[in-house]
């Protein structure tokens, strides 16, 4: 096994900004504290467990990468397995006579410090010729024994008054590669990449604990793939004679896709959650979050609104959460704004230099204010006679009141970015509810006809919103 060249170091610059967003993807959740209830399930992507505890449990022990590529001449192929080590921090209090005793909390003037897995990157990197693969393959076994450290805890005036204890469990793995040449008119191989725990832990008899499997599994298990000459073929965008070889690559907890800098494919990043190719980080991100089912603008009000005790403790559970509190607290202004939304796709369109012929019919509705049903009287303006009440609220479409009761039809609007209104083109729905903005716009909440999950949604309050010109009425109440 030898470490990566430094040329290939370089080739996973770009692809490692991605690939660290999955390696901490989940890592802390909002409100960043250990004592939250959406921060007690932990580590849900790319979990490799060890092999005597995953067959019972239904989680795996290995993950497979398939890949075609087209190396120029024998190339060196370099290998970067990257993975979360969860070490369990555990917290003791300092005694009089200079000894230590668990506790279940220390509390500082800055944070208050609780017990808490920490997520400790490892890397394991290869670099070998794609020649050495071809035929039976190569394996590159890797150990990552047990340790224990201690971090003293100081308050104010730097007495010590307690410690954390780090106990860090022993992880085997390995990681095995195989060239297979593919027939056809060019020269490729189908590459396979095979990351697997082997582990010799085993749980006790009847123990089903997931959290004493976790320390001696590999977690957010990804690869960067980086071929000296050549390059890979997409996954998704193959060339025609290469897309049955594609649709033949068997890909098992992982998916690969094209990395590294736009318009090259000699990177690839195969990863636990599903990507594009040449993925990236939105520009406008200040910094990470750990939370990619949220908004960054909304993660970023909502963490600067906690309260001191709150930003406390979530300082005291993880560096890392530490972190993300200390941005909240110090983003300008100007940063904030920026991540109140960025249109890309419509960029040329919108040149203010451009003709408004040069826009497409389609864009022109999206850019329609009038596309809006707006009452002559907002909901909220003063001089109205009464509130909005969206249960008795009526609106006129197509000549017939619409409320609460109502049946329509569903033809959602070309302006609609949703894939899923889409589907529901032509479904009759039920109108639960008549809802006015700010903006003054008007909007139907409702449930589709013959749909199971209604009177879930109804207790729930989850409903489907549509524009009052997206509907149309199926007959008068």
């Amino acid at each position: 096994m030898t470490t990566t060249t430094t040329t290939a170091a370089a080739r996973f610059a770009t692809a490692r900004q991605v690939a660290d967003a999955v390696l901490f993807e989940g890592y802390v959740l909002y409100p960043y504290r250990a004592s939250a209830a959406k921060n007690r399930l932990r580590w849900q992507f790319g979990v490799l467990v060890p092999p005597s505890w995953g067959p019972a449990h239904d989680e795996p022990s290995a993950q497979r990468t398939e890949i075609l590529m087209e190396p120029k001449g024998d190339p060196a192929l370099a290998v970067e397995l990257r993975f979360l080590h969860a070490r369990r921090r555990t917290v003791q209090r300092a005694l009089d006579d200079g000894s230590f005793t668990e506790a279940s909390e220390l509390r500082l003037t800055d944070r208050v410090l609780v017990p808490w897995d920490e997520g400790a990157e490892e890397r394991v990197e290869v670099t070998v010729d794609v020649s050495r693969l071809v035929g039976v393959g190569a394996d590159f076994p890797f150990r990552r024994p047990a340790r224990e450290e201690t971090e003293p805890v100081l308050d104010a005036d730097g007495r010590t008054v307690g410690r954390l204890v780090r106990h860090t469990a022993e992880i085997d793995g390995v990681v095995r590669l195989r060239a297979t040449e593919v027939p056809g008119p060019y020269r490729v191989f189908k590459l396979t990449a095979v990351v697997e725990n082997t582990s010799r832990w085993a749980p006790e008899p009847g123990a089903a604990d997931r959290d004493a499997a976790l320390p001696r599994s590999l977690v957010a298990t990804h690869l960067l793939l980086g071929l000296g000459a050549g390059s890979f073929l997409s996954m998704t965008d193959p060339p025609e004679w290469a897309r049955d070889a594609v649709a033949s690559c068997a890909n098992l907890h992982t998916w690969p896709v094209l990395a590294g800098e736009p318009g090259r494919a000699d990177v690839v990043l195969s990863s636990p959650i599903i990507l594009e190719d040449h993925p990236a980080i939105a520009p406008e991100s200040a910094g990470a979050m750990y939370d990619a089912t949220e908004i960054d603008e909304i993660l970023a009000l909502r963490t600067a609104a906690l309260t001191d005790q709150e930003k406390r403790e979530a300082r005291g559970t993880d560096v890392r959460a530490a972190a993300v509190i200390d941005l909240a607290e110090s983003m300008p202004p100007e940063v904030l704004e920026r991540l109140h939304g960025a249109v890309r796709s419509l960029r040329e369109i919108t040149d203010p230099g451009a003709a408004s012929s040069d826009v497409p019919e389609a864009v022109t509705e999206l850019l329609d204010e009038e596309a809006v049903f707006r009452p002559d009287t907002p909901w909220w303006d003063p001089a109205r006679d009464d509130t909005a009440d969206p249960a008795r609220d009526r609106i006129p479409i197509d000549g017939t009141s619409v409320g609460v009761g109502s049946r329509v039809l569903l033809r959602p609007g070309l302006r609609r970015t949703d894939a899923q209104d889409l589907f529901l083109q032509g479904r009759s729905a039920l109108v639960e509810a008549v809802l006015h903005d700010v903006d003054g716009g008007v909007h139907l909440a409702v449930t589709v006809e013959g749909d199971p999950g209604a009177d879930i949604r109804r207790e729930q309050g989850r409903f489907l919103y549509f524009q009052p010109d997206e509907v149309t009425p199926l007959e008068a109440p």
